[in-house]
């Protein structure tokens, strides 16, 4: 049997490990791990190679603490609605494992360590261009476009697509338009992305108010324009091969993965509304497609 001390001091661990897992649950490790993945890509394309340490490191740490901020404002913003959604329900906030005035606080802190580390050790345009990624992510995009238009994905899919520009300047100092048609790539990849994902949770955003997409004008009209945007998606995303950094070799991979997910949405839009099993695929897909078409694009700068 355990003794009083000993359970004293199991309790006191557990809920030091629940707290920290709560804590880096607010950063949103998953998508931070993407945005650092997509800028990684863009500095090795920038580079023709594998950069430098001491231009990684900061470029890295500096993007991953400003979106762990970001993220952590955004929960801070969205923990009334983020508890009346079964998807997340059990985020710290809504679960009562974190208070709002520590979820903010720490957000704020990410984000100006984030900042300084690439004001000081990268160089001042990558902090500026994470500074104004997470402006427009937790600003613009959770306080001003998330709860009042339907356009809210679209508009804000820019906050994600900020981190090859981070990337690009960390390693040249500039922008070019290899950098900024990876923008793109990831801004026109956004409204299948979370579309999809609304689709088949859609009662999750009608019970919390928010204007998604399907909720406002259906599932018939938001996949006619999943369409669209995989369409004009897999035009941009041959673009890159026109730079002086790609072959043509990456527009073969490029198409090849762009009608791919194209294809998808199509048979997306050809099922019947009240059926999800194409809205999940398309999901699934969205999320394979992104890693890919950047893997493809730095291995077609180094090789």
């Amino acid at each position: 049997m355990a003794k009083p001390a000993e359970l004293a001091a199991a309790t006191w661990a557990g809920r030091w490990l629940a707290m920290a897992r709560a804590y880096v649950e607010l950063a949103k490790p998953g998508i931070a791990l993407l945005l650092l993945f997509t800028e990684y890509a863009a500095m090795m394309v920038a580079q023709q190679g594998v950069p430098a340490w001491r231009v990684t490191w900061p470029a890295l740490a500096g993007l991953g603490l400003a979106a762990g901020g970001a993220a952590a404002i955004n929960m801070w913003y969205d923990r009334d609605i983020d508890g009346l959604m079964r998807r997340t329900a059990r985020r710290p906030l809504p679960a009562g494992l974190v208070k709002p005035w520590q979820a903010l606080s720490y957000g704020l802190v990410l984000v100006v360590l984030g900042i300084l580390i690439l004001w000081g050790w990268s160089n001042p345009l990558a902090a500026l261009l994470t500074l104004a990624g997470t402006a427009y992510y937790a600003v613009i995009y959770t306080m001003g476009l998330k709860r009042r238009t339907p356009q809210n994905i679209v508009i804000g899919g820019g906050a994600g697509a900020f981190p090859p520009l981070v990337g690009w300047a960390a390693v040249t100092g500039h922008l070019s338009l290899a950098a900024w048609m990876m923008f793109l790539i990831i801004f026109l990849w956004t409204p299948a992305h979370f579309w999809a994902l609304a689709l088949y949770k859609n009662e999750d955003y009608v019970r919390a108010g928010v204007p998604m997409m399907p909720v406002v004008r259906g599932a018939r009209a938001t996949k006619r324009q999943m369409v669209a945007y995989n369409a004009l998606l897999l035009a941009v995303s041959l673009v890159p091969a026109l730079t002086e950094r790609l072959s043509w070799l990456y527009c073969g991979g490029a198409l090849v993965l762009g009608a791919w997910f194209l294809l998808g949405s199509v048979r997306l839009l050809r099922e019947p509304d009240d059926q999800f099993t194409w809205a999940r695929r398309t999901f699934f897909a969205s999320l394979m497609y992104l890693p890919l078409v950047f893997i493809w694009l730095a291995g077609c700068a180094v090789f």
